[in-house]
């Protein structure tokens, strides 16, 4: 057995021990074995990534079976490793690692741990499937498996409503993405015969040109299976339009959003159009598309997070503006770029996540913004990790010297947009730069309302509950003490250290991944050889022209994140009465923010209402109506009139039955005689 087969098969059977196994092994060794299991395969992991940094590596398919044979559909089920699949692999593992770790003091008094640890342990294996696939349909696979899970994630507090809802919401809107991965794929299929992606990728330059029929139009081929296996990515990584399960995914406990909505399921997306790069390059009309659908998204999503109250609902639609990032990147051709600020944001939005959970448990689960302040010196360690997140997040650096994993990967996709040859690449560079000045303003708003400012803590019904609950279990004179914050005897108190390990190690990626690992993603030389062991396109003409950008450009970003910075300053520290009065003045701005452009509406408008009413229609009128009316129930009605018909003749007299044996007897007599 080789490293690829541990780790990708190792959380699996972790994930059967602890699912299966959970009533007879208890919580302890469930959640020992499953950490345990992410550990070995995250030391797995990175020995292979750093080996194809150093070029020590080489690109190679390992076979575990064969899979499907069925007429002209044949394919094995295999592992593909190489340095795209290298840094899928240090990212999913790792991350999952300190999560799991995580959640041991995190999900520490919750009673069906076994459950939620073998939850992420399956997750980890359908992500890991999606990353070593060398067909389509392995891809799918793992694709549906990852959703399976998020699903089951999300919704683990089953007995919680909002969550059922938010479940349900996050796999129904991917399904409606998922429809048009599948038709992408069968549409590739009909078109190569085949689902081998090496073998789609190196037969796509012939197709160029090509039309096909769709909807009854003449259209081009390549572009129409792009942009459905495109539709696939908006849903899996909540691009504009199929977004709208990402926020409502916070239901779920903290660790699954950092592990999930971070890290790696959401970036599947991202992946899959890195990985059939050479396919999108075969249509302009596909990535033209891709541009503008993740810029928008990266604008979308950082004017909602703005107004935005709740701690993870911030993070949240900052991660659905930071996949626009990628998006556009990646439509401009700058698919290095895309992988890169895949990898660094996978480190600091992991922590920010993580230390928005550290912030939740010191608070009792209070998750308004509003009902926190001057915590930073009550947990101190969590501050100071989620202060190196934000550094991160915003893009703080300086030119020439260095700065945090942000400052490198995002202001590589703003330089290489900007100098792209695409058709909108100045759209992509435009929003990148706005987006950047919203991204440092929410970041900054964060952590200015959550650890700076005077306590508010006082106004929160559930830390009014904590206190209550603590009064009347206290024994002791000094229960009932005001402390020096006026906050009714309430310490916020640091995380558990197993909490505290993995936002320390995530802090490590989070300041240095950038400066460490710039090479390989985005400098011609290094880049070329890098990703000349993976399917990537890999522009190195863009990236000798990114690096040659004028210097206002390079330094746009920069200011942008200052103007952030100072209006969050000023708004949040300086003048506190500020944002009222500009939500005020700009009321209907605000309310269209504050409402997440309406897409909920919208869509309950559009598509909710009436799906409801024709299930009612078909319900109430056809089910029950028809079906039922002259199906079961008129069958049954008519048994039964008849069967009172018949109880009505049993008189049991001799001298009637006689009767009617012989009317009987004349009529069959007369008809007898009448055919005659």
């Amino acid at each position: 057995m080789t490293a690829i087969h541990i780790i990708v098969f190792l959380p699996l059977l972790a994930a059967l021990i602890a699912g299966l196994g959970q009533r007879f092994i208890g919580a302890l060794a469930a959640k020992t074995i499953t950490t345990l299991g992410l550990f070995i395969a995250a030391f797995l992991s990175w020995p292979i990534f750093i080996g194809f940094l150093n070029g020590t590596e080489t690109a190679y398919v390992q076979p575990v079976m064969t899979w499907v044979q069925s007429g002209d559909l044949t394919f094995d089920w295999e592992l593909r490793v190489d340095a795209l699949t290298a840094i899928m692999l240090v990212v999913i593992t790792s991350v999952s690692a300190l999560v799991h770790l995580y959640s041991w003091g995190y999900m520490e008094e919750d009673p069906d741990q076994p459950r939620f640890f073998a939850y992420l342990s399956l997750f980890t294996f359908a992500m890991l499937m999606l990353v070593t696939a060398n067909n389509l349909v392995q891809m799918f696979f793992g694709w549906e498996g990852v959703g399976l899970a998020s699903y089951l994630l999300i919704g683990f507090w089953y007995k919680k409503p909002s969550a059922n809802a938010a479940a349900i919401k996050a796999f129904v809107v991917n399904r409606v993405g998922d429809l048009g991965f599948m038709l992408g794929i069968f549409g590739i299929f009909w078109l190569f015969g085949t689902v081998s992606i090496p073998e789609i990728l190196a037969a796509a330059p012939d197709k160029v040109g090509s039309s096909i029929g769709f909807l009854g139009l003449r259209v081009d081929t390549m572009s129409l299976l792009c942009i459905l296996l495109f539709i696939g990515a908006m849903g899996k990584s909540a691009q504009l339009g199929l977004h709208t399960w990402l926020p409502d995914a916070m239901e779920g406990p903290t660790p699954v959003s950092a592990l999930i909505h971070a890290a790696t399921m959401v970036t599947a997306g991202v992946f899959m159009v890195c990985r059939l790069s050479p396919l999108f390059e075969t249509s302009q009309f596909a990535l033209d598309v891709v541009t503008i659908v993740g810029a928008t998204t990266a604008l979308f999503a950082a004017t909602v997070g703005l107004v935005q109250t709740d701690i993870k609902r911030v993070i949240a639609y900052s991660t659905c503006s930071q996949l626009g990032y990628m998006f556009f990147a990646a439509g401009t051709g700058a698919y290095g770029a895309a992988m890169f600020h895949l990898f660094t944001h996978a480190f600091f939005k992991a922590l920010l996540f993580l230390g928005a959970g550290s912030v939740i448990h010191a608070m009792h689960h209070e998750q308004d913004m509003r009902y926190y302040g001057g915590l930073r010196k009550h947990i101190p360690l969590t501050f100071w990790a989620m202060m190196a997140g934000t550094l991160a997040i915003t893009g703080v650096g300086i030119l020439g010297v260095g700065g945090f994993a942000g400052f490198y990967s995002k202001d590589a996709i703003i330089e290489a947009a900007f100098a792209s040859e695409s058709t909108y690449h100045m759209y992509g560079f435009a929003i990148g730069v706005i987006a950047a000045l919203l991204t440092s303003f929410y970041s900054w708003r964060l952590m200015f309302l959550t650890f700076f400012g005077k306590p508010r803590w006082e106004q929160s019904e559930h830390i009014q509950h904590a206190v209550h609950e603590h009064h009347e279990h206290a024994h002791d004179a000094h229960a009932h003490d005001t402390s020096s914050d006026g906050t009714a005897g309430y310490h916020p108190h640091e995380s558990p250290w197993p909490m505290l390990i993995p936002l320390a190690l995530l802090t490590i990626g989070a300041v240095f991944a950038g400066f460490v690992f710039r090479h390989a993603f985005i400098y011609a030389e290094a880049g070329a050889a890098f990703w000349a062991n993976s399917t990537l396109y890999f522009n190195t003409h863009l990236m000798h022209a990114m690096h040659e950008v004028p210097l206002w450009v390079k330094l746009s970003s920069t200011v942008a994140m200052l103007i952030g910075l100072a209006t969050a300053y000023f708004m949040y520290q300086r003048s506190n009465d500020a944002p009222k009065r500009l939500a005020t003045t700009f009321a209907p701005i605000y309310r269209f923010f504050l409402n997440k452009w309406y897409f909920d509406e919208l869509y309950n408008f559009l598509f909710v209402r009436p799906a409801f009413w024709f299930g009612r229609l078909f319900w109430k009128q056809g089910d029950i109506g028809i079906i039922d009316r002259f199906g079961p129930n008129g069958s049954a009605a008519l048994v039964s009139f008849g069967s009172k018909l018949a109880v009505r003749m049993q008189s049991g007299y001799l001298y009637t039955y006689a009767l009617v044996m012989l009317l009987g007897l004349v009529i069959a007599v007369s008809w007898m005689m009448v055919r005659a």
